[in-house]
């Protein structure tokens, strides 16, 4: 079915493996149909008006989120164009990025802030430059954050305004956008981040019924331009997630459960682990903010690690997960500070 034409009325229906052979520039969806952006972009328009903001960013399909450099508009992933295409998001990636309004909006309101300097030009202005950083920092393949730091507003996970200047404004720019003004004051009161706040509080009023500098339409890597198929898409996305995550939690694992003779009839710690896996990985992508997928990834390993060790349970199952649950907090946290926490958006 590769390149093939996909009528309207059978694609949906196709098992994951006959789906996975399509092509994304064959997906016949839209926005328009879309229940879940339609209702997000209009919210995110009736805000940018409720601030008086002549700013109207444009919309389109891609392979994921993003607001290219120059362009006032906003790309939006496949997947959430669909049901099925958003089940088969979450049966690869395991979540399914945007995919509640809630987050939807978050992530609409954080490209928004990407959107308008684009309009507006709004990198060149010295001091935005002073506040945030140079746009023409490279962006980083990996990044370290801080989570204590009160330097950065926090909107989206995984302290993604450290990531680089314009995500900082971008993330300064969604919390502003998204509360009033006595709320982010009273949010991040003594704060050093209060000061990009009051910053873009002062630049949106200054552009405030002005009319965009930069109007263009393009479109990057429109969804009927990708070529690639599918299953394609999903392996490269799963490649640029794997870890190279060395076995350094071996004394851990140790301590939790035992390779003792003594515990030779208890349930084994791999079985264990694999029974629990799917709400202690919810759980810990909540607490940390990293992709469930990553998360994993991690488990697969502490698994592996387990049988190789021969692990068994040596205290009962609820104290068990408890315990693992804290464990795998920890050992993701490590990876998320680790310098090779991947940037997401």
């Amino acid at each position: 079915m590769k390149g093939a034409a996909v009528a309207d009325s059978d694609w949906a229906s196709l098992p994951d493996e006959e789906l996975l052979e399509l092509r994304l520039c064959d997906l016949p969806v839209s926005i328009g149909e879309s229940p879940l952006l339609t209702d997000s972009i209009r919210t995110l328009r009736r805000e940018l008006r409720a601030r008086r903001l002549r700013f109207h960013p444009h919309f389109w399909l891609s392979d994921e989120w993003f607001t290219p450099d120059g362009i006032p508009g906003i790309a939006i992933p496949f997947y959430l164009a669909h049901p099925r295409l958003a089940r088969l998001e979450s049966s690869q990636m395991l979540e399914v990025e945007g995919g509640t309004p809630d987050w939807c909006m978050r992530i609409l309101r954080h490209e928004a802030g990407h959107a308008i300097e684009n309009a507006f030009r709004l990198r060149r202005r010295k001091r935005r430059i002073e506040l945030f950083g140079k746009s023409s920092m490279p962006y980083p393949e990996y990044y370290s954050p801080r989570a204590h730091s009160r330097s950065y507003v926090l909107h989206l996970d995984s302290w993604y305004a450290q990531s680089h200047p314009d995500e900082d404004f971008a993330e300064t720019f969604a919390v502003w956008l998204a509360n009033p003004a006595d709320e982010w004051h009273g949010r991040y009161a003594g704060w050093p981040a209060l000061k990009k706040l009051e910053f873009v509080d002062e630049l949106m009023a200054e552009i405030a019924g002005r009319a965009p500098v930069v109007t263009t339409k393009q479109r990057l890597e429109p969804l009927h331009q990708i070529t690639k198929t599918l299953r394609e898409h999903y392996r490269m996305k799963h490649d640029s997630y794997d870890l190279d995550y060395p076995n350094f939690y071996d004394r851990d694992l140790r301590r939790l459960f035992s390779a003792d003779a003594g515990h030779q009839h208890q349930l084994d710690a791999a079985t264990f682990v694999r029974r629990i896996r799917r709400d202690v990985r919810r759980r810990v992508a909540r607490w940390t903010g990293a992709y469930q997928y990553t998360i994993d990834q991690v488990l697969e390993d502490i698994i592996q690690r387990c049988r190789a060790l021969g692990l068994r349970l040596a205290v009962p199952e609820e104290q068990a997960k408890q315990d693992f649950t804290v464990l795998l907090a920890v050992h993701t946290m490590n990876y998320l500070h680790s310098g090779r926490h991947l940037v997401a958006l």
